[in-house]
C-alpha cells in the first residue's frame, strides 16, 4: 500500500533563501521548521525535500556540495527529534547550464519529475499527498503530479507572487504543516 508524504522545496522554505546557498555558514533554517518537520514524522508522513539547483548546473558548485549541505541539514533536525526521509535535486538547468548539465529534463520544476520519481522510489500516493513552496514551479509541479499543492508566502513568495487560485497560502511551515495536520483529521 503506497504511503503519504509532503514534498518540501528547499530555499525559502526550509531554509532562508540567499540566493545559491550552499555553504554550511551560510546556511540558516527558518523559523518553526524542526518542529514542523517533527510533526509530519510522527504523523506518519514521509518527508521528501525536491529542489532545482542550478547553482551545480552553472558551475557554482557541485553535486556533493549540495548533498553535504544536506547532511548538516539532518544534523539539525535529529537534534529536533525530526528527519528528512529523502532529497531529490534537479541539478540541471536549460539555458545556463554547462556541459551535460545544459539540458531540458523533466526533473526540474514546474516539472513532476522528482514528485513522480519519488512516488515510484518510496511507494507514495501521490494523490494523497502535498507539496509546500514558496514558487510558482513548486505550485505547478505539485499540481502535474496530482499532489495538494500548499504556498509560503516567504521570500519568494512574497505578497507579490500568487499562486494559483485556490491554493491555500501560509506564513511559514509550520502553519502550512497544521493545516495539513487538520484536514488529515477531518478525512
Amino acid at each position: 500500500m503506497a504511503g503519504k508524504a509532503v514534498f518540501l522545496d528547499r530555499d525559502g522554505v526550509i531554509n532562508v533563501e540567499k540566493g545559491y546557498v550552499h555553504r554550511v555558514e551560510e546556511f540558516e533554517l527558518l523559523p518553526y521548521v524542526p518542529e514542523a518537520i517533527r510533526l509530519l514524522n510522527e504523523a506518519g508522513f514521509l518527508v521528501v525535500v525536491v529542489t532545482n539547483q542550478s547553482g551545480v548546473a552553472r558551475g557554482y558548485y557541485t553535486l556533493e556540495t549540495v548533498r553535504s549541505l544536506h547532511r548538516h541539514l539532518d544534523a539539525l533536525l535529529a537534534d529536533h527529534s525530526a528527519r528528512i526521509d529523502a532529497y531529490y535535486i534537479c541539478p540541471h538547468h536549460p539555458e545556463h547550464g554547462i556541459g551535460e548539465l545544459k539540458v531540458t529534463c523533466a526533473c526540474r520544476k514546474p516539472l513532476p519529475g522528482m514528485l513522480e520519481q519519488a512516488a515510484a522510489e518510496l511507494a507514495i500516493n501521490l494523490p494523497a499527498s502535498y507539496m509546500i513552496g514558496d514558487k510558482p514551479t513548486d505550485t505547478a509541479a505539485a499540481l502535474a503530479a496530482g499532489c495538494h499543492p500548499l504556498f509560503l508566502q516567504t521570500c519568494f513568495g512574497s505578497p507579490d507572487v500568487e499562486p494559483p487560485e485556490g491554493v491555500p497560502v501560509f506564513s511559514d511551515l509550520l502553519a502550512a504543516v497544521r493545516a495539513i495536520l487538520a484536514a488529515e483529521k477531518r478525512r
